[in-house]
């Protein structure tokens, strides 16, 4: 199957290997040195959020693998809290117990945003808070700036680190009336994400304080991070800083003039109604495996990937998909996806 278009930043011509190659070749000169890439990558995104040192990691889930367990050393407490949803519990096999040791207490209503009465609820010495932003399951959602500073005051007034899972902070930031220093300069540790919004291939960084970011250079190696030859994926990440951060605002309104078509269609709706960042999510009165059926059709029948998966929901008989806009999906207009969308239960 030829994917021609993709409403998501994570599918299409762009992540093909040769489109990506292609672009790295028109970045990398002769005077380029393996150990540059990274050098530079490190010192921009540590520039970019105000911190004083940052580190490459291979993978977004050993940077905050790594970042828990130098919280849980530093702090000498094993027990972490954060969303119920949040990626570290959901989508990394639990890799914080089965590797380092440590226990997740989750916090608040699975479904709505994590707020400073979730956080006074938890009876238990904790080594750090874990905000995601923006919280990607239940649908880029962000909370307010004040709420976002007091639970991270929270954290501190109670010997807990607080870490910022910003695997999509750049977009985070457009949803605030504050910079991305400011908003970095709540947390402890920043982990930030080379591969979704900045349309990289892989890799992450983290970034803090030296002392923290010196310990966190330790547990890198020893979970075989510390590869030498990391250029490409460096390299790559910073075509990404170029030529997609720039655009993160641009991204939103267009993610919002998409929900405003798909909202005002009756057919389906988005959470939130109107996003704040450029991912959403996309509900649908049909079952997740009649909407996946209709996707894979319609990518058969036009070329065109809508979304990548569709996610369960209580009720059988709807689902939802998530949008994270970038370039690729600046390609469709609203009304054709709001089309996109409603003609889903015709192909199932």
């Amino acid at each position: 199957m030829t994917i021609l278009r993709s409403l998501s930043n994570h599918s299409g011509p762009r992540r093909s290997p040769h489109e990506v190659l292609r672009r790295l070749a028109e970045r990398i000169g002769p005077d380029v040195e393996p150990g540059g890439p990274v050098r530079e990558l490190e010192e921009r995104v540590a520039d970019l959020l105000g911190k004083q040192k940052a580190l490459f990691f291979p993978s977004g889930t050993m940077a905050q693998q790594t970042a828990l367990r130098v919280h849980a050393e530093r702090t000498g407490r094993h027990a972490f809290a954060g969303h119920p949803q949040t990626h570290l519990h959901v989508w990394e096999n639990q890799g914080y117990s089965a590797v380092h040791g440590l226990r997740f207490h989750p916090a608040g209503d699975r479904n709505e945003l994590l707020g400073l009465d979730d956080l006074k609820a938890v009876h238990e010495p904790l080594a750090a808070v874990v905000i995601e932003l923006p919280q990607r399951d239940i649908g880029g959602q962000l909370p307010e700036f004040e709420d976002l500073a007091a639970q991270t005051r929270w954290a501190r007034e109670n010997g807990a680190a607080a870490h910022c899972d910003g695997a999509r902070i750049w977009e985070a930031q457009t949803g605030y009336d504050a910079t991305l220093p400011e908003i970095a300069a709540l947390f402890d540790t920043v982990y930030v994400s080379l591969y979704k919004g900045l349309e990289g291939t892989r890799g992450a960084v983290l970034a803090g304080d030296e002392a923290v970011i010196g310990h966190a250079a330790v547990w890198r190696r020893r979970l075989g991070g510390a590869i030498v030859d990391a250029w490409p994926l460096a390299a790559i990440a910073l075509m990404g800083m170029d030529e997609t951060l720039p655009r993160m605002a641009e991204f939103r309104r267009h993610a919002q003039a998409l929900a405003e078509a798909i909202n005002a269609d009756g057919f389906a709706h988005t959470v939130p109604e109107v996003p704040r960042t450029p991912v959403f999510h996309v509900h649908l009165p049909m079952g997740r495996h009649d909407a996946q059926r209709a996707a894979r059709r319609l990518a058969e029948d036009t070329g065109i990937k809508l979304f990548l998966y569709a996610r369960s929901n209580p009720d059988p008989r709807r689902c939802s998909f998530e949008v994270s806009v970038g370039i690729s999906a600046l390609e469709f207009t609203p009304r054709e996806v709001a089309e996109l969308v409603r003609g889903l239960p015709s192909r199932r």
